[in-house]
């Protein structure tokens, strides 16, 4: 059983994709080809905002975006421990210091109201993650950044597809971050991301940033990097974008099947997800709880079926950010959320008999 069942994904976008790619090659625009253009109009129009700026990772995403917002050493940014790496590691690399507060135990996201005991007159911004599939409590976490003039980054490269209130994720704020890793809800086929804004200036201060600063040629006016997306990479991100409102649909009908499976089983000691109200999740995972989780991970592993631990060692304990200060009890939920957290396998084609094998395993 796959983890993550890429083949069949492709295998059903498989023509489609091919026809993109030979047409790429007959054109030979490989560097912000037609098709990059494409593909921002379509994503800036399912998501509901003015721009879409194709670039060549999630990580350069929201390093472009903190590079636009012109935060830098002496600054800090609000995130939160339990995320990947990437997630804090731009907040570094722009010479600015993360500032984390802790998760809600519930959707094992941002929780604002930890959020204005963390505020300083340093703080330079807040970058909210959309962890598994689903949004941060938004709305919450905007009306204290509006009381503080601050501007928010959504880090949603798990929440491509969701839903909150009735507004899609990367329309929630200032700034929507997204990766087009090939796990992600909408993956690619190598790396790549996006960003997403309302507003004009930063819009072409992204496309300015991402080809080394250039306004014009031989005109830069503002550091930059190299940070395009391949014509490539849109070409066949535009045949998995045909597929993906059907796949959000079935995700979620995954999600449901395995939340009736173990709610029935009743397994003592297991947490199963849970989606804020008014929300929507696209289950980038389908990650539970579970107390005995080495003991579990274990028994799957012994039965064919594999699963991940992800974020096991969260982001204020790890060596990197050791000078912050942080030690064993400081975040209590996220340390006890990446203790016990365990991803099992899911995709928009995974089986009800697979699924099955894995509640079996799981009661055993």
């Amino acid at each position: 059983m796959e983890f993550i069942d890429l083949k069949t994904r492709l295998a059903k976008m498989r023509t489609a994709v091919d026809a993109r790619v030979e047409t790429v090659f007959d054109h030979g625009r490989y560097i912000l080809g037609p098709e990059v253009v494409e593909l921002e109009t379509a994503l800036s129009n399912y998501v509901g905002v003015k721009h879409c700026v194709g670039v060549s990772s999630g990580t350069d995403s929201l390093l472009m975006a903190l590079m636009a917002l012109k935060i830098g050493p002496e600054d800090e940014v609000i995130t939160v421990p339990y995320t990947w790496i990437s997630t804090a590691e731009v907040i570094a690399l722009v010479g600015a210091s993360p500032v984390f507060v802790d998760i809600e135990d519930s959707t094992w996201n941002m929780d604002p109201n930890l959020l204005e005991g963390a505020i300083t007159e340093r703080t330079k911004a807040i970058m909210p993650v959309g962890i598994y599939g689903q949004t941060a409590d938004m709305n919450a976490i905007n009306t204290i950044a509006a009381a503080h003039n601050l501007p928010v980054i959504e880090d949603a490269a798990q929440s491509f597809g969701a839903t909150y209130h009735g507004k899609k994720s990367f329309a929630l704020s200032l700034i929507g971050s997204t990766s087009f890793f090939p796990s992600k809800p909408l993956g690619g086929f190598g790396d790549g991301g996006a960003l997403f804004t309302d507003e004009d200036d930063l819009a072409e201060t992204f496309r300015q940033i991402r080809v080394h600063g250039q306004a014009s040629k031989h005109h830069h006016p503002i550091v930059g990097l190299n940070g395009r997306l391949d014509t490539l990479q849109a070409a066949m991100l535009l045949a998995a974008f045909e597929l993906f409102p059907d796949e959000v649909k079935q995700r979620r009908y995954i999600a449901d099947c395995y939340n009736t499976l173990l709610t029935e089983a009743n397994i003592e000691g297991v947490q199963l997800p849970q989606v804020l109200e008014g929300s929507t999740s696209v289950y980038a995972q389908y990650t539970l709880l579970s107390s005995d989780r080495d003991a579990l991970q274990a028994r799957l592993k012994k039965a064919g079926i594999p699963s991940v631990a992800y974020y096991a060692k969260p982001l204020h304990l790890q060596p990197v950010f050791e000078h912050l200060g942080h030690k064993l009890g400081d975040f209590p939920v996220t340390e006890s959320v990446a203790d016990q957290c365990l991803s099992l396998p899911m995709s928009a084609y995974l089986t009800e008999a697979q699924q099955g094998q894995v509640v079996t395993a799981i009661l055993a």
